[in-house]
């Protein structure tokens, strides 16, 4: 199942990242892809309330040498609607989920593209659990939490995943485009997996990343309520609403 690999797009779901996008945005431009394959960047700006907006627009003019698309929306309606609307306006054959903020780091889209372009992969998770990259030590409970969600997806999924919350996804786009996805907030994460595992025949691989986390103080965002939501998707998206 040979697939064309010549763009990747690189997905950024913005909410109040004025401090840290540029940051991130040099980081994307100065990594360079494997085999001469070329980078789009689409940046969903999910209607932040500080100068996240002006900021990127002031990067775009400073680097047009780059391929950015900007497009915000009308209200909050959360990072995953962010991610539905970038999907949506991918162009790239395979694209690739960034966070806005720094705990990811884009040099490592090359170790996320080598089963692909091995010609073994149609999506590859970035596992923060695997490898001997460095990792931030943070939150104890915040790792046992993710291993449990983890855990619960691959017990319906009948994958085996060491990281299903990670925001490193690279995805083919026309199997990404293919998903009818629902989840507005955080949710993402498990219904995409869901919705990936039951496509016939796909090739789903795990590749060993770093992980530069933030404390709350730093800006992370994501809480206790999120991993009660997880749950609900996990088990609404394996069991009871399967489309």
């Amino acid at each position: 199942m040979e697939h064309e690999f010549k763009k990747l797009s690189i997905i950024i779901p913005a909410y109040n990242e004025a401090r840290t996008i540029h940051l991130i945005l040099n980081k994307v431009k100065n990594v360079v892809l494997t085999n001469g394959i070329t980078k789009e960047v689409i940046i969903v700006n999910d209607f932040s309330t500080d100068e996240t907006e002006k900021t990127v627009k002031e990067y775009i003019e400073a680097n047009k040498d780059m391929n950015i698309r900007l497009f915000s929306q009308d209200k909050n309606y959360g990072k995953g609607a962010a991610l539905h609307k970038g999907i949506e306006l991918a162009t790239g054959d395979y694209l690739v989920i960034q966070d806005a903020d720094l705990e990811y780091d884009p040099e490592e889209y090359n170790d996320l593209m080598k089963p692909i372009l091995e010609g073994q992969a149609d999506v590859v998770y970035g596992s923060r659990f695997i490898g001997g990259n460095p990792h931030r030590i943070l939150f104890y409970w915040h790792s046992i939490g993710n291993r449990f969600l983890t855990r619960l997806s691959n017990m319906m999924t009948n994958l085996n995943l060491t990281d299903m919350e990670t925001c490193y996804k690279m995805i083919r786009t026309d199997i990404a485009q293919s998903l009818k996805l629902k989840e507005n907030r955080f949710g993402f994460e498990p219904e995409v997996t869901a919705k990936l595992s039951r496509i016939p025949k796909i090739r789903i691989y795990e590749v060993g990343i770093s992980y530069y986390g933030r404390t709350y103080e730093e800006g992370k965002k994501i809480g206790w309520r999120d991993g009660f939501r997880a749950i609900y998707c996990i088990s609404k998206y394996n069991i009871w609403s399967k489309k």
